[in-house]
């Protein structure tokens, strides 16, 4: 499901207009990134959250030459209970 599909079902779950629910949507993406560039976490059906990942050393595979990957900060998320549950079945 791409963005546009999401906009579509969720409109036509809420009763809105595909416009409104875009705007809706925008604005909980908007407020998902805002919170995790602030380092905080996110918690729907799951948590969203950034993770440290460590500077490592990686291989070009056209030349095989190593290259030093630097650490950086990446987005995650884990599901809940809840939401593995449904989607197991």
């Amino acid at each position: 499901m791409n963005k546009t599909e999401l906009i579509a079902a969720a409109a036509e779950g809420a009763g809105l207009t595909k416009k409104d629910t875009e705007r809706v949507i925008n604005a909980a993406i908007d407020a998902v990134t805002a919170a995790l560039v602030k380092g905080d976490k996110v918690q729907v059906s799951g948590t969203f959250e950034t993770k440290e990942r460590e500077a490592r050393v990686g291989r070009n595979p056209h030349t095989k030459e190593a290259i030093e990957i630097p650490a950086t900060r990446v987005p995650a998320f884990k599901a809940s209970k809840a939401l593995k549950d449904v989607v197991a079945k």
